[in-house]
């Protein structure tokens, strides 16, 4: 499926029907489209969408910042898009907006049974640093904590 194209750019209010889409079938407990919307109208926080060349949505992804920490929240894409690398272009887009933001440091935590996601981490350079027992609910599923540092 490597034949689509993407853009990434800053999620605007037209496009939280669309995420909250993604959310839903993702996520067994899902963002509101009210809560989408109030963190991507926080300043200090970033969220971006992939658009395709048709005008949908392909995934998103959200970082909020604070004092030069970056705390990955929201990191989805829709299942028609896996495998083309929009999970890794939208995390590349996500880093360079927070070191523009000086974030020096991302954390994030996945579900321990989501090898695709841990997969891609990996190799963007996070490191596993610790577990969060029972964190996931539905179903109940530790979170492996990662993060990644800028020197």
């Amino acid at each position: 499926m490597s034949e689509h194209t993407f853009a990434i750019r800053k999620m605007e209010e037209k496009d939280i029907s669309s995420v909250e889409s993604i959310e839903k079938r993702v996520f067994s407990i899902p963002w509101s489209e009210k809560s989408f919307l109030d963190a991507c109208m926080t300043p200090e926080n970033i969220y971006l969408v992939a658009e395709t060349e048709d005008g949908s949505i392909a995934g998103y992804c959200g970082l909020w910042t604070v004092l030069g920490e970056g705390n990955i929240t929201n990191m989805a894409v829709a299942e028609t898009y896996r495998k083309c690398g929009v999970g890794r272009k939208l995390m590349e887009a996500m880093e360079q907006e927070g070191r523009r933001m000086d974030v020096s440091i991302f954390f994030l935590e996945v579900r321990e049974s989501n090898e695709a996601a841990r997969h891609l981490y990996d190799s963007m350079g996070y490191t596993n640093i610790g577990t969060r027992k029972r964190f996931y609910e539905r179903p109940v599923e530790d979170a492996i904590v990662m993060s990644k540092i800028y020197q």
